[in-house]
Protein backbone atom coordinates (compact mmCIF):
# COMPACT_ATOMS: atom_id res chain seq x y z
CA UNK A 1 0.00 0.00 0.00
CA UNK A 2 1.00 3.02 -0.60
CA UNK A 3 2.46 5.49 2.32
CA UNK A 4 -0.69 6.88 3.80
CA UNK A 5 0.36 8.43 7.15
CA UNK A 6 2.69 11.79 6.30
CA UNK A 7 3.39 14.67 8.96
CA UNK A 8 1.08 16.56 7.33
CA UNK A 9 -1.79 14.70 8.53
CA UNK A 10 -0.39 13.06 11.42
CA UNK A 11 -2.91 14.67 13.29
CA UNK A 12 -5.62 12.84 11.95
CA UNK A 13 -3.99 9.49 12.54
CA UNK A 14 -2.80 10.46 16.43
CA UNK A 15 -2.46 13.15 18.90
CA UNK A 16 0.89 14.86 18.73
CA UNK A 17 2.64 17.88 20.19
CA UNK A 18 5.42 18.14 17.60
CA UNK A 19 4.36 21.39 16.32
CA UNK A 20 4.88 23.11 19.67
CA UNK A 21 7.93 20.86 21.15
CA UNK A 22 10.83 22.67 22.38
CA UNK A 23 13.83 21.87 19.32
CA UNK A 24 15.67 20.12 19.46
CA UNK A 25 13.86 16.92 20.14
CA UNK A 26 15.12 15.10 23.02
CA UNK A 27 12.64 11.84 23.35
CA UNK A 28 9.33 10.42 22.28
CA UNK A 29 6.67 9.58 25.25
CA UNK A 30 4.19 7.00 23.08
CA UNK A 31 0.75 7.68 25.50
CA UNK A 32 -1.70 4.34 24.85
CA UNK A 33 -5.14 4.97 25.17
CA UNK A 34 -7.22 2.08 27.74
CA UNK A 35 -10.02 0.04 26.39
CA UNK A 36 -12.67 1.97 24.81
CA UNK A 37 -10.64 5.24 24.39
CA UNK A 38 -11.13 6.85 21.56
CA UNK A 39 -10.64 10.79 21.86
CA UNK A 40 -9.86 12.62 19.21
CA UNK A 41 -7.69 15.70 20.55
CA UNK A 42 -8.54 19.42 18.48
CA UNK A 43 -6.28 21.15 20.99
CA UNK A 44 -3.03 20.50 22.84
CA UNK A 45 -3.53 18.73 26.12
CA UNK A 46 -1.98 19.73 29.31
CA UNK A 47 0.69 16.77 29.26
CA UNK A 48 1.03 17.88 25.70
CA UNK A 49 2.06 21.49 26.58
CA UNK A 50 4.30 20.27 29.69
CA UNK A 51 6.14 17.51 27.58
CA UNK A 52 6.53 20.25 25.07
CA UNK A 53 8.52 22.48 27.06
CA UNK A 54 10.72 19.94 28.04
CA UNK A 55 11.50 19.55 24.36
CA UNK A 56 9.82 15.71 24.63
CA UNK A 57 7.49 14.85 21.97
CA UNK A 58 3.73 13.34 23.15
CA UNK A 59 2.47 10.95 20.75
CA UNK A 60 -0.82 9.44 21.43
CA UNK A 61 -1.73 6.91 18.61
CA UNK A 62 -5.48 6.72 17.27
CA UNK A 63 -5.65 2.82 17.33
CA UNK A 64 -8.56 0.95 17.41
CA UNK A 65 -10.39 1.14 20.55
CA UNK A 66 -10.56 -2.57 21.06
CA UNK A 67 -6.78 -2.79 19.91
CA UNK A 68 -4.67 -4.47 22.70
CA UNK A 69 -1.50 -4.31 20.97
CA UNK A 70 -2.02 -6.76 17.95
CA UNK A 71 0.08 -6.81 15.49
CA UNK A 72 -1.65 -4.40 13.20
CA UNK A 73 -1.46 -1.76 16.19
CA UNK A 74 2.32 -2.53 16.54
CA UNK A 75 2.74 -1.97 12.86
CA UNK A 76 0.19 1.36 13.09
CA UNK A 77 2.67 2.59 16.01
CA UNK A 78 5.84 2.07 14.39
CA UNK A 79 4.42 4.21 11.29
CA UNK A 80 3.50 6.50 13.03
CA UNK A 81 7.23 7.06 15.21
CA UNK A 82 8.67 6.40 11.69
CA UNK A 83 7.00 10.07 10.30
CA UNK A 84 8.46 11.60 13.15
CA UNK A 85 11.85 10.16 13.16
CA UNK A 86 12.22 11.07 9.35
CA UNK A 87 10.52 14.66 9.54
CA UNK A 88 12.46 15.83 12.32
CA UNK A 89 15.32 13.87 11.10
CA UNK A 90 15.90 12.15 14.24
CA UNK A 91 19.15 10.09 15.54
CA UNK A 92 18.43 6.46 15.83
CA UNK A 93 19.39 6.73 19.13
CA UNK A 94 16.51 9.16 20.18
CA UNK A 95 15.04 7.82 23.36
CA UNK A 96 11.30 6.61 23.39
CA UNK A 97 9.05 5.74 26.15
CA UNK A 98 6.05 3.35 26.53
CA UNK A 99 3.19 4.59 28.81
CA UNK A 100 -0.28 3.87 29.01
CA UNK A 101 -2.87 2.58 31.93
CA UNK A 102 -5.21 -0.29 31.73
CA UNK A 103 -5.53 -1.65 28.60
CA UNK A 104 -2.97 1.15 27.67
CA UNK A 105 -0.44 -0.10 29.92
CA UNK A 106 -0.55 -3.35 28.33
CA UNK A 107 0.26 -1.89 25.42
CA UNK A 108 2.83 -0.13 26.49
CA UNK A 109 4.40 -3.37 27.61
CA UNK A 110 3.77 -5.40 24.89
CA UNK A 111 5.18 -2.81 22.30
CA UNK A 112 8.56 -3.05 24.20
CA UNK A 113 8.38 -6.56 22.63
CA UNK A 114 7.91 -5.95 19.25
CA UNK A 115 8.32 -2.19 18.51
CA UNK A 116 10.70 -1.27 15.61
CA UNK A 117 12.78 0.73 17.95
CA UNK A 118 12.57 -0.21 21.70
CA UNK A 119 11.46 1.56 24.47
CA UNK A 120 14.11 2.69 26.90
CA UNK A 121 11.33 2.36 29.37
CA UNK A 122 8.27 1.45 30.19
CA UNK A 123 5.74 3.06 32.24
CA UNK A 124 2.48 1.35 32.84
CA UNK A 125 -0.51 2.10 35.53
CA UNK A 126 -2.83 -0.46 36.87
CA UNK A 127 -1.58 -2.63 33.40
CA UNK A 128 -3.87 -6.00 32.23
CA UNK A 129 -0.69 -8.90 32.38
CA UNK A 130 -2.03 -11.68 32.04
CA UNK A 131 -4.87 -11.14 28.88
CA UNK A 132 -5.72 -15.03 29.36
CA UNK A 133 -7.12 -14.47 32.41
CA UNK A 134 -8.49 -11.12 31.76
CA UNK A 135 -10.29 -13.09 28.96
CA UNK A 136 -12.25 -14.43 31.85
CA UNK A 137 -12.34 -11.83 34.24
CA UNK A 138 -15.11 -9.74 32.70
CA UNK A 139 -17.90 -10.45 30.96
CA UNK A 140 -17.56 -7.14 28.45
CA UNK A 141 -14.36 -8.78 27.66
CA UNK A 142 -14.68 -11.77 25.47
CA UNK A 143 -15.88 -9.41 22.24
CA UNK A 144 -13.15 -7.37 22.46
CA UNK A 145 -10.48 -9.62 22.55
CA UNK A 146 -12.13 -11.93 19.56
CA UNK A 147 -12.05 -8.39 18.21
CA UNK A 148 -8.42 -8.08 18.23
CA UNK A 149 -7.15 -11.76 18.11
CA UNK A 150 -9.87 -13.09 16.10
CA UNK A 151 -8.08 -13.61 12.78
CA UNK A 152 -5.03 -14.84 14.14
CA UNK A 153 -3.43 -18.15 12.80
CA UNK A 154 -3.34 -21.32 16.14
CA UNK A 155 -5.79 -21.11 18.84
CA UNK A 156 -7.22 -18.26 20.66
CA UNK A 157 -5.16 -18.98 23.68
CA UNK A 158 -1.61 -18.71 21.56
CA UNK A 159 -3.24 -15.28 19.83
CA UNK A 160 -3.59 -14.21 23.81
CA UNK A 161 -0.57 -15.15 24.82
CA UNK A 162 1.28 -13.56 22.34
CA UNK A 163 -0.14 -10.08 23.75
CA UNK A 164 -0.16 -10.74 27.22
CA UNK A 165 3.13 -9.90 29.54
CA UNK A 166 2.79 -12.23 31.59
CA UNK A 167 3.50 -14.63 29.26
CA UNK A 168 6.22 -12.76 27.05
CA UNK A 169 8.51 -11.83 29.94
CA UNK A 170 11.11 -14.24 28.11
CA UNK A 171 11.45 -11.75 25.06
CA UNK A 172 11.08 -8.60 26.59
CA UNK A 173 13.93 -6.16 26.20
CA UNK A 174 16.50 -6.57 29.15
CA UNK A 175 17.58 -2.99 28.11
CA UNK A 176 14.52 -1.50 28.78
CA UNK A 177 13.32 0.12 32.32
CA UNK A 178 10.20 -0.80 33.46
CA UNK A 179 7.83 1.20 36.29
CA UNK A 180 4.70 -0.42 37.08
CA UNK A 181 2.15 1.76 39.30
CA UNK A 182 -1.15 -0.36 40.92
CA UNK A 183 -4.21 0.17 43.05
CA UNK A 184 -4.87 -1.70 45.51
CA UNK A 185 -8.37 -1.15 45.39
CA UNK A 186 -8.30 -1.85 41.79
CA UNK A 187 -11.90 -3.76 40.61
CA UNK A 188 -11.77 -3.87 36.76
CA UNK A 189 -7.80 -5.56 36.85
CA UNK A 190 -7.10 -7.36 40.17
CA UNK A 191 -3.72 -6.16 41.61
CA UNK A 192 -2.57 -10.21 42.50
CA UNK A 193 -3.34 -11.74 39.52
CA UNK A 194 -1.97 -9.11 36.90
CA UNK A 195 0.92 -6.76 38.37
CA UNK A 196 1.97 -8.88 41.37
CA UNK A 197 2.45 -12.14 39.50
CA UNK A 198 4.10 -10.10 36.39
CA UNK A 199 6.43 -8.19 38.47
CA UNK A 200 7.84 -11.90 40.27
CA UNK A 201 8.47 -12.45 37.10
CA UNK A 202 9.93 -9.60 35.72
CA UNK A 203 12.07 -9.03 38.05
CA UNK A 204 13.75 -12.15 38.02
CA UNK A 205 16.63 -10.52 35.00
CA UNK A 206 14.45 -7.46 34.32
CA UNK A 207 15.40 -3.86 35.70
CA UNK A 208 11.56 -2.90 37.49
CA UNK A 209 10.43 -0.80 40.08
CA UNK A 210 7.13 -1.77 41.36
CA UNK A 211 4.75 0.82 43.28
CA UNK A 212 1.51 -0.45 44.89
CA UNK A 213 -1.47 2.46 45.67
CA UNK A 214 -3.17 1.77 48.26
CA UNK A 215 -6.65 2.78 48.92
CA UNK A 216 -7.54 4.03 45.20
CA UNK A 217 -9.23 2.33 42.33
CA UNK A 218 -8.71 1.48 38.38
CA UNK A 219 -5.98 4.01 37.61
CA UNK A 220 -6.78 6.49 40.12
CA UNK A 221 -3.03 7.25 41.26
CA UNK A 222 -2.56 9.94 44.37
CA UNK A 223 -1.24 13.35 43.04
CA UNK A 224 2.40 11.83 44.44
CA UNK A 225 1.80 8.81 42.40
CA UNK A 226 0.76 10.93 39.39
CA UNK A 227 4.00 13.06 39.92
CA UNK A 228 6.62 10.19 40.62
CA UNK A 229 5.11 8.56 37.16
CA UNK A 230 5.67 11.64 35.21
CA UNK A 231 8.77 11.65 36.34
CA UNK A 232 9.36 8.00 35.52
CA UNK A 233 8.89 8.97 32.05
CA UNK A 234 10.65 12.36 31.85
CA UNK A 235 13.74 11.27 33.70
CA UNK A 236 14.27 8.12 30.93
CA UNK A 237 14.87 10.82 28.66
CA UNK A 238 16.48 13.77 30.09
CA UNK A 239 18.20 11.90 33.13
CA UNK A 240 18.23 11.77 36.39
CA UNK A 241 18.15 15.66 37.69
Amino acid sequence: MEKIITIENLRDFAYCNDKICRKPVKGIVLSFFGLGGCTMFNEDTEDGKMYAEKGIILLVPYQNPWAWMNKQTVDYTDELIDVLFDAYNLPENTPVVSTGGSMGGLSALVYTAYAKRTPVSCVANCPVCDLPYHYTERPDLPRTLYSAFGTYEGTMDQALRSASPLHIVDIMPKSSAYYIFHCEEDKAVNKQMHSDRFVKELERAHKVSYYAVPERGHCDLTEEMRALYTKCVTDSILGVE
